[in-house]
Formats: structure tokens, sequence, C-alpha cells
């Protein structure tokens, strides 16, 4: 079934479904509707000589330039040529649909000014899976992303390039092959295809659906490793988060315990001591944080998915042309840079229980480095050098980049986002997160092997999975073949499935 874009209704999960799994695409009736009507009203302000940034006007520190009737029409052209200057290599497929999604749904409101011809085509390279061939890097994130936007707009007027099954073509090529009509770029066209932060919008709202899955999963590693650690349970009962108030912390407590429900842990016959170290009694609070952010970074992710983010915009209501900054990446990238942090803050949380596991001195009588053969072996000692190398480069990567702002086009675009930036360093932190996780899920699963009692419903299925691909270390062997597999398998959410479908879903 086909996901409506009627500019109100897209969401994280709606955009992921569409960029990652290819999901059909439509254009409600209204919005094509509107279309028109802003188009309509255009054309009469285009013919009525009003002069209009973007439209009859150069734009940026060209902005008081005003074209005439001959050049408006090429203005377009040129405005996608210069424009598309971006630098290295291709974005990924998923993030370039997911910035197409994004721009359709700004032009379902109808306040673009662009005929119907240029989102209808748009929609249908979705559905056939066009896709432009994008450099990721380019964007300062203010004006939008109009160096990756640019190489999009490209192939509205036949040129550029992009990958359809599987080949990477020349734009042209592709629309034919996908039987795709070029529309061409009239007054407007081009600058209402590119000015908008979407690449910056789209890349954030997968790395959202990522995060929050890969949060419940280090929900899942970490109650592996309470079992593992003879954890007391006391700092996971809900009463204590609920008197607080943090609806993360609630969510997390709640979550942890679920995975370790049937535990003998849970009987009174295990001794625990009276109270854990930070990194143990103190996780629902870090990881309850961590939600709490990405709540708060999908409200504005989603804020601005639904919103006009355009320049200018033309409202046929009151028949005017409002110029302004709709396209600031602000909005986006400031609770994006949070986020980051925040899957950072994580990681460095779930290298802290590594380490106990590994520490002899801290593991509650589980071998060093677990391992049997201590001297002779060194077990997992290693793995948290590749874990701490990792924490340190997300850790550089943390800094915000909306912060980092460098003037550009002679002082008329004196403040930009940076949300690019931020962007790109999401996805190279989630990247490593996706490894720590990993090799706790090693060092948890070996501990457990040395311990004798019942699990946790949730532990034992988390526990089944890891042994599906990384066998027990009972004498050294290299380690890099695991550490890489459990990052993949993290990355999948192998566990995450099986551990909801087991135990019902940990939100």
């Amino acid at each position: 079934m086909s996901i409506i874009l009627n500019g109100s209704n897209l969401t994280v999960e709606k955009l992921t479904a569409i960029a990652r799994y290819n999901e059909k695409v439509e254009l409600a009736p209204e919005a094509l509707e509107r279309i028109k009507t802003c188009r309509t009203m255009l054309e009469e302000k285009i013919n009525a000589h009003e002069i209009m940034y973007g439209v009859n006007t150069g734009i940026g520190e060209f902005s008081e330039v005003v074209l005439n009737d001959d050049q408006v029409k090429d203005f377009q052209k040129y405005l996608i040529y210069n424009h598309a200057a971006g630098i290295g290599d291709p974005a990924p497929i998923e993030y370039v649909r997911g910035a197409i999604a994004g721009r359709i749904n700004v032009h379902a409101h109808g306040m673009s000014g662009i005929r119907q011809e240029i989102t209808l085509t748009l929609i249908e390279m979705l559905n056939k899976g066009v896709t432009p061939v994008v450099c990721q890097k380019g964007s300062v994130g203010a004006c939008g992303d109009l160096a990756p936007m640019s190489q999009i707009a490209l192939l509205m007027m036949g040129e550029g390039e992009a990958y359809f099954k599987g080949e990477r073509l020349s734009g042209k090529t592709a629309f034919e092959k996908a039987g795709i009509k070029i529309p061409g770029l009239e007054a407007r066209d081009g600058l209402g295809t590119i000015n908008g932060s979407n690449l910056l919008t789209a890349m954030s709202a997968i790395h959202l659906y990522d995060i929050n899955r890969w949060l419940k999963q280090a929900e899942i590693v970490c109650a592996m490793t309470l079992e593992a650690l003879y954890a007391n349970l006391k700092p996971y009962d809900t009463r204590l988060h609920q008197v607080r108030g943090f609806p993360g912390s609630v969510r997390s407590a709640k979550a942890i315990l679920k995975c370790i429900t049937g535990s003998d842990l849970q009987t009174g016959k295990i001794k625990t001591k009276v109270q854990d170290a930070y990194s143990m009694r103190s996780t629902p609070q870090v990881i309850g944080a961590a939600h709490d952010a990405v709540r708060w970074a999908k409200e504005q992710v989603e804020i601005e998915l639904n919103g006009v983010g355009d320049n200018p915009i033309f409202i046929p209501e009151y028949k005017i042309t409002l110029t302004g900054a709709n396209f600031q990446g602000s909005p986006v990238c400031l609770p994006m840079d949070m986020i980051g942090a925040a899957v950072t803050m994580v990681s460095v949380l779930s290298e802290r229980r590594l380490n106990r596991l590994l520490n002899p001195a801290l593991s509650v009588g589980l071998p060093e480095f677990l391992t049997k053969g201590a001297g002779m072996f060194s077990g997992l000692m290693l793995s948290q050098y590749t874990a701490d190398t990792l924490i340190a480069e997300q850790r550089i990567l943390s800094m915000p980049a909306s912060i980092q702002s460098i003037p550009a086009a002679a002082d008329q675009e004196d403040f930009v986002s940076m949300g690019m930036n931020t962007a790109i360093k999401n996805a190279q932190i989630l990247d490593n997160a996706y490894g720590v996780l990993g090799i706790e899920f090693i060092a948890a699963a070996q501990a457990l092997d040395f311990r004798n009692f019942t699990n946790g419903k949730g532990v034992t299925t988390a526990h089944k999975v890891v042994r599906k691909h990384v066998e027990h270390l009972d004498v050294d062997r290299p380690l890099y073949p695991d550490h890489t597999k459990m990052k993949e398998v993290v990355k999948s959410c192998e566990i995450l499935e099986a551990v909801e479908k087991e135990i019902g879903s940990l939100e």
C-alpha cells in the first residue's frame, strides 16, 4: 500500500520505509490542487513583472540583480549548474531517496511555486527506482542542502547521473530506461527543487529510526551483563524511576527488567551487593536520557519533514510572496548534535560495563579477561582496546557542528548551520556504536557461559543469537572476525527482533 504524501503526515518511520524499503508513494489529490493554484499565482506575478527573489532576481549576494524576461527561464538552468558543487563519494541511496520524499512533502503544501510536473517527476523517480548520484559533502545546511539537492535537480534537465537497477547511468539514460519524461526547468522550478535542508533532515530521520533500535539493544546487552555480574535488581524497579519523573528512564528500566524476567537473580537465591557501581545501577537513567533526547529530536525532525522549508514562500490565500530563511538547518542540527553525544554517552557506559566483566577485581568471580587459561591466553583483553578506540573516535565526532558556522557568499550568508556535518558525523558515531555494543554482547555471552543459573527469557534469547554467530572463546583465536560479525549482527537488529518476538516490545 502506497504512502500518501500530503504535507502533514510524514513520520520518521514512513520516511525510512520509503527511503530504505522502497515503499511506493502517492501525492494526495488536494496537494496537487494546491501546487496548481500556487503555480497559477506565481505566473500571474511573473507576467506582472513583480520582483521575486530567485524567480526574476539573482540569488545570494546577487539578489539585487533583476533579470529580464529572456533570462528568467535560463537562470534556473545556470542556478542548478553552479550549485551542483559538491565533492567526493556519493551519498547512500537511502539518504537520497529520503531527501526526495521530504522535498515532495514540502511541495505538497502548495507554497513553493513550482510546476506540478516537477513534483510528479520526483514521485516517479521514487516509485521507479531512479536515484540521483549525489555527493554527500558540499552543503553548509543553510539555503538548504543546495549542492546535493542540485544534483537531484540536474535530472530534471536530463543531465547528471543516476542509479537504476544496480547500474550507474547518465541521468538521461536512467530516465529513458525507467520511462520517465524529462520535465525541464522553467521559472522557479530549479530553486523550488533545491532550497531546503532535505538531505540532512532525511539522514537525521533515518539515524533516529536506527538509534531507537540501537538503544533497545543497549538495554538487552545491559541485562545480559547485569545477570553475569550478579546485579542487585532494585535499581531497575520502575517505581524508583516514576518518582523522579523522566519518561525515558522509566522506559529503560522497564525494558531491562523485562529482559531479566524469569531469572534466578530475581528469587534472592543469588547473593548480590547492597549497591552496585554506577555503570550498572544508573544504566536506566543514562539510556533513559538518550531516549528522551531522541524523542525531542524526532519531534523537531518531523516538524521539518512536514513544514514548508523553502525560500521564497508563496501564499496564494494572501497572494503574497515572503522571503525569509525557512531553509535554515539549525532546528534540526542542534538536537541532532545532542543525539550524537547521547549515542557516545551510552557507548561509554557500555565500555564501562565491559570493563567490569573483564577486570577480575570487579567481575564477582569471573575468570580474568573471561578466559580459563589466563597467562597463556589473554581472552577478551584486546576486545576492550577495540571498544576504546571506537569510543575515542566517537568523542572527537561529538563536538557540535551547529556552532561551526563559516560565512559564505560575500557575507550575505554570514551564518550557516553546518547541519550536513552533523548528519555525516552522526552516521560514523552510530557505526562505531554498533561495534561497541557488539563487543559487550560477546563479553556478556562469554561471561554467562561461566555462570550456572537460569537466566531471564530475554537474556537467554539474546545469548542464543550471539552463539549462533560467535563461538565461546575456549582458547585464544583472532578476534577481528568475531568483532566484525557482531557489529553486523547488532546493525541488523537480529538480536532485538528475536528478543522482542520472545518477550514482546521493549518500548
